[in-house]
C-alpha cells in the first residue's frame, strides 16, 4: 500500500475529508498524527471575504503534492503515512480548502512532516486563489507559487522548521 495520498476535490460535488484522512494516517505503529485543516475565513487584508475560488493546474498540482510527500519522507524517514488534499472551485466562508495529515511513531515527526508538507504546497503547488469581497470586488491572491525571490530561503527554512512566510496572504 502507498503511504503517501495525494488529490483535488472538485468542492461542489464533494467536501475534503477529515476523517478518512485521519483514518489512512492512523496505524499501530504511530504514536503522533498531526494534522492541518485550512478554510476560508472571514477577512483577509483588512477586507471582508464572501468566498474564494480555487484554479489550478491538477497533473502538476498532484506531482507537487506527491513530491512534497517524497521529501516529506526523506526529511522525517519511515515510517511515515502522509495525506495531502486541496479543493478546487468555488468555496464559501468556512469550506475547506486543503487537509494535510501526518503519522509516525513520535509527535515530533508528524508535526515536522505536516508543517513540512503545508508549508511546501503553499510555496510550490501549481494553485491560484481568487478572493471575493463582500463589496462585490475580487482579487487574484499573490500566493506564494508566485514568489520567486524568497521561494528558496522559505523551503529551506520550512524544511528545517526554523522560518515562516515573510509574508501574509
Amino acid at each position: 500500500m502507498d503511504d503517501i495520498h495525494v488529490d483535488i476535490v472538485a468542492i461542489r460535488t464533494a467536501p475534503l475529508d477529515v476523517p478518512a484522512a485521519l483514518d489512512f494516517v492512523s496505524d499501530p505503529r504511530f504514536g503522533g498524527i498531526a494534522s492541518f485543516i485550512g478554510r476560508v475565513r472571514e477577512h483577509n487584508l483588512g477586507r471582508t471575504v464572501t468566498g474564494i475560488s480555487y484554479d489550478l493546474f491538477e497533473p502538476l498540482a498532484l506531482k507537487t503534492f506527491r513530491d512534497i510527500g517524497e521529501r516529506a519522507r526523506a526529511e522525517v524517514g519511515d515510517p511515515l503515512k502522509l495525506w495531502i488534499s486541496h479543493a478546487k472551485g468555488d468555496l464559501d466562508l468556512g469550506d475547506l480548502a486543503v487537509v494535510v495529515a501526518a503519522g509516525t511513531p513520535h509527535r515530533d515527526e508528524a508535526f515536522h512532516a505536516c508543517r513540512l508538507a503545508i508549508e511546501a504546497l503553499k510555496h510550490e503547488a501549481p494553485i491560484w486563489k481568487q478572493e471575493h469581497y463582500v463589496d462585490g470586488d475580487s482579487a487574484w491572491s499573490e500566493g506564494c507559487s508566485l514568489c520567486e525571490e524568497h521561494r528558496e530561503a522559505e523551503r529551506a527554512a520550512a524544511i528545517q522548521g526554523t522560518g515562516h512566510h515573510a509574508h501574509r496572504h
